[in-house]
């Protein structure tokens, strides 16, 4: 009998619990229509690149507000100067996608009064994991000093990420932000999808071998140790038709949120979802992201 390496999990269950396309016989075809929409999406809607640090991969796309002028403009905006902005962070087990795969939740945001911004930034090899992190806090860093130049509100920045970018949201969540140049924390509110929160268990499956990282990495990038830092209302989800790993990612993560954070926290299951559905989810105003997402912009009256 084969010796558990994490909780019950022996090493080959745990390996496969890390491994969503085994759980998903339609993983190729969703992520292919990632970038099929976003297609869609860039020759639908204006946009423009910007680039926030010096790196070939250091750029982002925003997503300016399709709405027209009148009434719903107005309420969307709450008669402040610029638009909410919502950043979006792209998944692809920190290995693969980039920006032009991530446009697709931006219709939920452009139609509703919202920039949407899609960030990219280096992978694995390229770069390391920690490097990963701090290209996404640039980002952030960038925005909260350069939205207003596009109509954008810097006091209004929200911030989603699925799957490993779920895992940046969350650590983009918990960074001291003071130790980049900022008074606090830009971030409004987080909604973090089909994410890893502790990288323990995660380094003990077979994505260690091409995700390096010594003890203190592992620490400062493992963002359930570090909640005190979470400064805004924080939305956990996950589909029920992931794996009982990162199901139980999203719960722990979800009620360490609730015990700890003194800011309203909620977890979400996609009722028939598997992993790489419910990202779709959020370019749809009524879908279950997008939903909770503007819900978290403008709250629960949102017209």
């Amino acid at each position: 009998m084969s010796e558990a390496v994490f909780l019950h999990y022996t090493q080959q269950e745990l390996d496969r619990n890390y491994d969503q396309r085994a759980w998903a016989k339609n993983a190729e075809q969703v992520i292919a229509s990632y970038g099929e929409l976003s297609r869609q999406v860039k020759a639908r809607y204006p946009s423009l690149t910007e680039r926030y640090g010096a790196g070939a991969d250091e750029v982002l796309d925003i997503y300016p507000p399709v709405m027209a002028a009148g009434a719903g403009a107005s309420a969307a905006t709450n008669g402040k100067v610029g638009a909410p902005v919502h950043v979006f962070v792209h998944g692809g087990a920190w290995q693969r996608l980039t920006k032009d795969e991530s446009a697709f939740p931006a219709p939920a945001f452009v139609e509703n009064g919202v920039m949407f911004v899609a960030l990219n930034f280096s992978c694995v090899p390229e770069v390391r994991l920690p490097d990963m992190a701090d290209q996404c806090r640039r980002a952030i860093v960038w925005l909260r000093r350069n939205a207003w130049r596009f109509g954008g509100d810097p006091e209004r920045i929200h911030l989603s990420g699925h799957s490993s970018g779920g895992h940046l949201a969350a650590v983009l969540l918990t960074t001291d932000w003071t130790t980049l140049g900022l008074e606090a924390s830009p971030i409004r509110s987080g909604l973090c999808a089909s994410g890893m929160y502790d990288l323990g268990p995660v380094l003990l499956s077979a994505r260690a071998s091409y995700v390096k990282l010594d003890k203190a990495e592992e620490d400062a990038l493992s963002p359930m140790r570090h909640l005190d830092r979470v400064c805004c209302p924080t939305a956990v989800a996950y589909g029920d038709g992931e794996t009982p790993e990162f199901k139980r990612h999203a719960r722990d993560f979800a009620a360490a949120l609730k015990a700890k954070v003194r800011h309203a926290s909620a977890l979400i299951e996609g009722r028939n979802l598997n992993h790489f559905e419910i990202a779709l989810t959020l370019g749809q105003a009524e879908g279950l992201l997008g939903k909770l997402a503007l819900e978290q912009i403008f709250g629960a009256s949102r017209t």
